[in-house]
């Protein structure tokens, strides 16, 4: 489906793309023909992914905390001194940990939204003024997560990707005018590293609440991400598509 040349020309940044869903993305890009930067907190993890990732295709790095908003204005800086425009933008990086709704401190609370809600944010708006409002163009794809029915066990997270999605949609409306597309990416339960950040105990036999009976890999979301990325969706906008083996409609996710 998605042909060699399908990115040709185009300059796409990944946030999180040294490790996991983020990486995976990366790499179909530079396949397709991209040129890729991607960014994260950790430059090690990045110059590890770089090694890999440059063989297959253009691609650099930019060390960016997205909860500093000063750094997310240097990292389009220097893409605007480097490149001149940007055409694609992933907000994939994020982290959470799981613990029940009583026991989440005002510290970890305010950790995981100023990560996942306020660093999404600041991506988006300042790519956009920088980059997309004034080019008249742009695509954005939002990373979050499953919280169709809610998500117990998660509830700063949840509250933050919720948070996510509701400005993808009203972004999908307000920045139409801008030729601007903004979607998200509902991922459930993938194998990737960002498992290995939870007690195994509760990861343990969860393959038997989702209805496909296994987990996602990476390379399926990235091809989604792509997918919505590229011209082949260029009538869609304001989504929120769930990648998660139906897992939404019938289960629970972990046992609280």
């Amino acid at each position: 489906m998605f042909a060699d040349n399908l990115f040709r020309d185009k300059i796409a940044l990944v946030t999180g793309g040294g490790t996991g869903i983020g990486y995976a993305i990366a790499e179909q890009l530079l396949q397709l023909g991209a040129r890729v930067y991607i960014a994260s907190r950790k430059e090690e993890k990045l110059k590890a992914a770089l090694e890999k990732l440059n063989p297959q295709g253009d691609c650099d790095y930019l060390v960016c905390n997205i909860r500093e908003l000063e750094e997310v204005e240097a990292a389009a800086e220097a893409i605007k001194a480097k490149d001149g425009r940007l055409d694609i933008l992933i907000n994939n990086a994020g982290g959470q940990f799981p613990s029940l709704a009583e026991d989440i401190s005002p510290k970890g609370w305010n950790a995981v939204i100023n990560n996942n809600l306020n660093g999404t944010w600041y991506m988006t708006q300042t790519m956009a003024k920088a980059f997309f409002i004034p080019q008249k163009e742009g695509v954005i794809v939002n990373m979050i997560v499953n919280i169709y029915r809610g998500f117990p066990g998660m509830t700063h997270t949840g509250a933050a990707r919720a948070g996510i999605d509701n400005f993808t949609k009203s972004l999908a409306v307000e920045w139409s005018k801008y030729n601007i597309r903004i979607n998200a990416v509902a991922p459930g339960i993938i194998q990737s590293t960002g498992l290995e950040n939870y007690p195994p105990q509760l990861v343990e036999g969860i393959a038997r609440t989702i209805p496909m009976k296994r987990l996602g890999t990476c390379e399926e979301v990235a091809w989604l991400t792509n997918f919505l990325a590229s011209p082949m969706a260029n009538y869609i906008t304001g989504e929120t598509v769930y990648i998660d083996g139906g897992q939404r409609l019938w289960g629970s996710i972990f046992e609280l």
